[in-house]
């Protein structure tokens, strides 16, 4: 009867611990590229090199070359350029997504605004997500439609139009919703503002930041 109980609560534990792990993928930040082999960041772990072929913490580096790696994350493809992150999902179901400084000292993370592809620059300067009416036009947003006014630049004030964008991605996170603004001229890549951070818990750790879905 002892017996049937120690194991009852072996099974017990073990089906907790395969239920813990199965919630969480690992988050991987590529630092540096090379032919064949690639330097990575696993769960917010120091810098290691991976070789093709090479499999650590459920990440599989399948090739790589000076633009960009492609890895298999817990048997899924992610293929990710410098200085882009990828994460799974975090505990208690919060999504994720780790960054890594350039060499500037610069936050950039790959997403997509109404579905399209961006590369954001995050600017906790900036009151909204941001984006040029290039790039507007590109997603076939009716941005002067929204309300207009004048942003203070470098370059004097710049006509601006106040927009809501359906959803704004960045990793593994996804907002519905997101208060943004377009900017006819001076701006030369999207801006990750506090209109999208205000909604993640935000870390900062040394060259990595973490942004967590609340």
């Amino acid at each position: 009867m002892s017996l049937k109980r120690n194991s009852f609560n072996v099974t017990i534990i073990a089906a907790a611990w395969l239920a813990c792990t199965s919630a969480w993928a690992a988050s991987v930040s590529v630092v540096g590229l090379f032919k064949d082999k690639a330097i990575v960041m696993i769960d917010g772990s120091k810098p290691r090199t991976l070789s093709v072929g090479q499999s650590v913490q459920g990440v599989k580096l399948i090739s790589a070359d000076s633009g960009s790696a492609n890895f298999d994350v817990d048997g899924k493809s992610r293929i990710l350029s410098m200085g882009q992150s990828f994460a799974g999902a975090a505990t208690r179901d919060r999504q994720s997504v780790s960054l890594i400084a350039d060499a500037r000292g610069h936050f950039t993370a790959a997403g997509s605004l109404n579905g399209y592809p961006v590369s954001f620059l995050v600017d906790t300067g900036a009151t909204s997500v941001a984006i040029s009416s290039s790039e507007a036009q590109r997603m076939g947003i009716d941005y002067k439609a929204g309300q207009a006014y004048g942003v203070n630049t470098a370059a004097g004030v710049i006509p601006a139009w106040r927009v809501t964008f359906n959803t704004v991605k960045v990793g593994s996170i996804t907002m519905n919703q997101v208060e943004g603004m377009v900017l006819e001229a001076g701006l030369s890549v999207p801006l990750l503002g506090m209109s999208f951070l205000n909604r993640m818990d935000m870390r900062r750790d040394g060259q990595s930041m973490t942004l967590i879905q609340r």
